[in-house]
Order: C-alpha cells, then structure tokens, then sequence
C-alpha cells in the first residue's frame, strides 16, 4: 500500500515528541524546514534540542494544540489545511488531542510510518534484531559520518558524536534503527536490512516467538540485500541472509574474525571476507556482543564498497551510545555505568562485559528494574539465572511501562526467584530505597552498574552526590 506521508510542506504534530524514536523523526523533519510541532506532558533534554532547533513543544496534552499551524483548523475548507498526526503505540485513544485529531479528520499516522517513507526516499540502511540494534545503527551511521558519506541518522538511543538520537545529512544515504515491538518492522523496505539476532523480548505483543520470527521474515523479504548474524540460530535457519557474519570462524560466514582479544580497554581481532583476511579491527567496546556488532557494520561498509581501512579507522574511535554500558562518574574510588539491558540476555551479555573490565577484586554491584509485568513473568527464571557475574544484587519493583499490574509478578518475586541461584540479593521497592541501600552497600572501588530501559538512572545523580558529602553529613 502507498505510503501517504506528506513532506510538500504540511505540518506535522507529534503527540509523545519526547519519546526516542518520536523526537528523532521530528529531528529530521524540522531540519527539513517542515514545520512541526508536538506535546509531552514531561518536558526534558530532548524536547529541548527540538526546541532549539525551530519545533514548537506543547507542554500540555490538549485539543488546541492542533491548531498551532492552522488556526482555524475546525473551520477549514480542505483536508490539506489540517496537520498530519503523528502517534506512537503509547498513545492511548483517549488522548485528547488523539480525540481531536479524529474529529477534526487529520490523517494520522503511527511513528513507523513516518520512518516508512523516509526509508523509501534514501538509499537507506534499516538495522533490526531483538538485541544490539541501537548500538550496531549507531556503528554504522558513525562510520558513514567518519568515511565523508554525511548520512542521515535516526536511532534509538543518544550518541555524542551529532548529540543526539538524529541527524540530517545531505546525502543519499540513511541509517535506521527499526523496531520489532509493536510489528512496524513488516512495513520498512531498505535497500540495506541487518538483522543482529531474534528472541522473544514482548510477550505483551507476541503469543510466541514463531510470531516474532514471521514479522522479521516479513522484514527480510523487503530488503534487497538482507545480512545476518548466523551466530543466532534462529537467524540462520528461518532468514537464510544474503550476507552472513559469525564470531566463529568454523561457521563459514561472509565476515568472521580470529585472533580475538577481549581486553578491559577494548577489543581486538583479525576480520576475514570470505576466507580472505582484511587486517586488524580495534573497538573501544567491550566484549563478545560488541564485536558481533562491529562485524555486522564491517559488513555493510564492504556492500557500500568502503576500503576496510576506512571502516577499521572509523570503528577504532567510536564510542558507543548512550545508555549502553556508559560511564556516569566516579566517586570515592566507585565506578557509575548506566546501562539499557532490560531483556536476560542483555543482562548476562553487559554484566559479562562488565567482569572483563573490572579489577582484581573489584565487586560488581548490579542494580536492576525490571521492565513491564509481562515480560518479568515471561521470563522469570531466565532473569533469576542472568546475575552469575555480579557479586551483589539489588532488585526494585517493576517499571510498569503503562501496563496494567494484574497481580501476577512483582520485583519482590523476582528477587526471591534470583536469590535462589545468588547468594547475595537485595529487594528494595522504590527508587528512594535503593538510594538509601546503595549508601550502605557501596564501598571504594566498587562498579556500580545500573541496568534497565525505565527511569532507574534518575538515582545516580543524586546518589552521587550524597556520597561525595562527609560521612557525618550522609547519616
């Protein structure tokens, strides 16, 4: 079906702008010079930038909004006067200005959408996969960026090198982060599609995994180069890749490495083509994931014919996205990294990544949300067993994401579940009492590694803080 976005010039408004793939497209567009405007009820640091930058932010969620641009939207004589819609899965259709919206008849359009018919304008390149996704769009937008191709970004995460989750470039090329969550990923056809791997991470969404598999089949069979991780089984045996690539070399992958050096201060390895060795990758990322991820990036730069001296020059400086096992500070001696992982085997991968780094004797401490009701009681025992490289662990009651709390699980169930293969748990409910205990436990040299995709990070500022006062002052 024809995609019936409209970038002539009518207006966009973006009801939840501030959400990160809902600002990164009014990024874009507004750096296209359309005008766009959007609400959220919780202004921050990126509806800020929007703001900067010429989008107009609605603080509040109401009818009126949307008539920013047309004044006399009820009044007005053709559909084209009205502004095109732009909503994500979150919003519900009791939103007022979703309500407005459909009385006024404003077309109305979901996020992916939107990113549907900016993918068809480039020569775009569209990563998916239930894990590595943001960090691998990332890799590869920095090194178009890195290699002069000026591309345009959308991702789903923050990355210092265009401040940002987006940036317009003046090029044919673009690069995407495409999301499985809510299905949108069947309606994307790149030119360029990467799928890092496939698991079931939304049982909100999906009954099974056989129905996350059809929805990236859907997926692979619009991109007219499709590369993949055959180190996912699931990848290998339902996608069968154009391209493939593999951690091991005995897979017989397109793009392989050996001689691969996982230190603290990053990784090394010798990358193959084909049977034929390209020279030396040197990543700042940590650990096995990451440099899945890398080869995933290497594998498009060769597709888009980049010398692998440029693209090994462009990775070796790269320094990942935000929330992805990211520095905070340190204070007293102890180490603050923010991290996204939300999902077990994100869990495992990132607290393995942090063990390689730590110190002899360094204790990691794991501080833990889980991430909706419905994927914590999916995958119970799978998170119970995710902890084995942390030497403390600190649980807090679910981020509900919007779910509905049916009674079934809690963070206090989890903690007993993850108590049975750890010796060393902690249940505190709220984001105050994890402040609270984390005074308590944390001791000099410790890794303090925050993990989950709600609001868990907003503790570390202010817990910081606190630790850098006289003891006298913190009792």
């Amino acid at each position: 079906m024809k995609n019936l976005v409209d970038f002539s010039g009518r207006p966009f408004h973006f009801i939840g702008i501030g959400g990160i793939g809902m600002s990164a497209l009014a990024y874009v567009l507004t750096k296209r010079h359309l005008p766009v405007s959007g609400s959220d009820v919780r202004p921050n640091h990126i509806t800020r930038r929007l703001e900067s930058i010429g989008t107009h932010i609605f603080d509040k969620q109401q009818a009126s909004n949307l008539e920013f641009f047309c004044p006399k939207a009820k009044e007005a004589s053709s559909p084209a006067q009205l502004p095109q819609v732009i909503c994500s899965t979150a919003i519900n259709t009791n939103n007022l200005e979703y309500k407005a919206a459909l009385e006024l008849g404003c077309p109305i359009f979901h996020r992916s959408d939107v990113l549907a018919a900016l993918i068809s304008q480039y020569y775009s390149i569209a990563v998916a996969g239930t894990h590595g996704k943001t960090t691998t769009s990332s890799m590869i937008g920095y090194m178009l960026l890195q290699a002069g191709l000026d591309p345009t970004i959308l991702v789903g995460g923050e990355v210092n090198a265009w401040e940002g989750n987006a940036r317009l470039g003046q090029s044919r090329y673009l690069v995407a982060e495409a999301d499985e969550s809510d299905g949108s990923l069947v309606k994307h056809a790149p030119e360029i599609g990467v799928v890092t791997n496939i698991e079931l991470d939304h049982p909100d969404r999906y009954g099974n995994l056989e129905e996350v598999i059809e929805i990236f089949q859907t997926f692979a069979k619009g991109c007219k180069v499709l590369i993949g991780s055959i180190d996912c089984a699931t990848v290998r045996e339902r996608l069968q890749p154009h391209i493939t690539y593999s951690l091991h070399p005995e897979t017989g992958a397109d793009y392989t490495v050996t001689n691969v050096d996982y230190r603290a201060d990053g990784t090394t390895a010798l990358v193959w083509e084909q049977g034929k060795a390209l020279g030396v990758l040197k990543l700042r990322l940590l650990s096995r994931h990451n440099l899945s991820n890398a080869l995933a990036a290497v594998a498009v730069g060769r597709v888009l014919a980049l010398e692998f001296g440029e693209i090994a020059k462009a990775l070796a400086t790269f320094e990942g996205a935000r929330r992805r096992f990211e520095l905070r500070g340190e204070v007293d001696g102890i180490v603050f990294i923010d991290d996204y992982a939300h999902h077990p085997s994100e869990i495992r991968a990132t607290l393995a990544a942090a063990r390689l780094q730590a110190r002899p004797r360094q204790r990691i401490v794991a501080i833990f949300q889980p991430h909706r009701y419905s994927r914590t009681l999916a995958f119970l025992e799978e998170f119970a067993q995710s902890f084995t490289h942390a030497d403390v662990v600190i649980l807090t009651d679910i981020y509900s994401a919007g779910e509905v709390n049916l009674g079934q699980v809690s963070g206090e169930t989890l903690a007993a579940e993850v108590a049975k293969h750890h010796p060393q748990v902690h249940y505190q409910p709220t984001l105050t009492s994890v402040c609270d205990c984390l005074q308590q436990i944390l001791r000099p040299g410790d890794m303090a590694l925050f993990l989950g995709a709600g609001n868990l990070n907003q503790v570390i500022p202010d817990l910081m803080a606190k630790l850098r006062q006289p003891a006298t002052a913190i009792s």
